[in-house]
């Protein structure tokens, strides 16, 4: 099958809007986190949100998905207000760990969440082909702690995809594996992203990964957090591990993201 690579530009402007911050705002008692976040999501887009720690990059995302009710402002999914978890939604976390349950099988963590979506009959090629496309064909009969920290995260992932989100939002799913399975999560993602055509919110600390796997960059101020600039990423794909990141244009956007997130932290200093 010939795999199609979603391109950032003029075709991706004119998708639909699928998901929506209108002015969103959180505080845990008088500290203000998320002081007015505004930006949109369209259908096919891969969006990074990047920030310097204690930005709320995490906060935000769970406003996004429901899990966190904002104190102010709202997030709006394919026309309707969010006030809890979108049935056409999914998540990814960062602690794989906590995210599989460790007395099911990797099968029946991925069946999990398609229960009350899919008919049973429909469930296993689902799950096979999900299994298949983040390489852990025959490997759903293991356990969780039977697997290698990257294979879990693979794991998640397919469960994230077996459930045919219209959104996958990932929170800093590859903080927690050594650099080299880092590395193969990225590409694995950006594959799994165009075959199975997923508009995908991806949260990370890592500059370098943002711009490798985004259409746009989202980089946030420091807390009180609000979005500091809106990037295109106008790098060809399909992409790769070496030749992107030698083009002059990977560089000149990981240094302009760097330079806001380093402005940011010395302004949340002098606050």
């Amino acid at each position: 099958m010939t795999e199609t690579y979603p391109q950032a530009g003029s075709a991706q402007t004119a998708a639909p809007v699928l998901l929506q911050l209108q002015d969103l705002q959180k505080s845990y008692g008088p500290a203000q986190i998320l002081a007015g976040v505004d930006f949109e999501i369209r259908k096919g887009e891969f969006v990074c949100v990047v920030g310097p720690s204690g930005s709320g990059k995490t906060t935000l995302l769970k406003c996004m998905a429901g899990l966190l009710e904002p104190s102010g402002g709202k997030t709006v999914f394919e026309g309707e207000e969010v006030t809890e978890p979108p049935a056409k939604l999914a998540v990814v976390f960062q602690d794989y760990s906590r995210s599989l349950l460790p007395w099911m099988t990797i099968w029946q963590n991925v069946e999990l969440p398609m229960k009350n979506k899919f008919p049973k009959p429909e469930r296993p090629a689902r799950i096979e082909s999900v299994l298949e496309a983040v390489g852990l064909a025959g490997k759903g009969g293991l356990y969780p702690w039977q697997m290698s920290g990257g294979m879990q995260q693979r794991a998640a992932i397919a469960r994230g995809l077996a459930y045919q989100p219209d959104v996958l939002l990932m929170d800093e799913p590859f903080a927690a594996v050594d650099a080299q399975t880092r590395i193969e999560l990225e590409d694995l993602v950006l594959r799994v992203r165009a075959e199975f055509d997923t508009t995908v919110v991806f949260v990370t600390h890592d500059i370098d990964e943002a711009v490798y796997l985004a259409d746009r960059v989202i980089v946030l101020s420091g807390a009180p957090t609000t979005v500091s600039r809106n990037i295109a990423v106008d790098l060809p794909r399909p992409r790769d591990q070496r030749d992107t990141k030698l083009l002059p244009e990977y560089a000149r956007l990981r240094a302009e993201v760097f330079e806001l997130i380093q402005s940011a932290k010395s302004h949340a200093t002098i606050r």
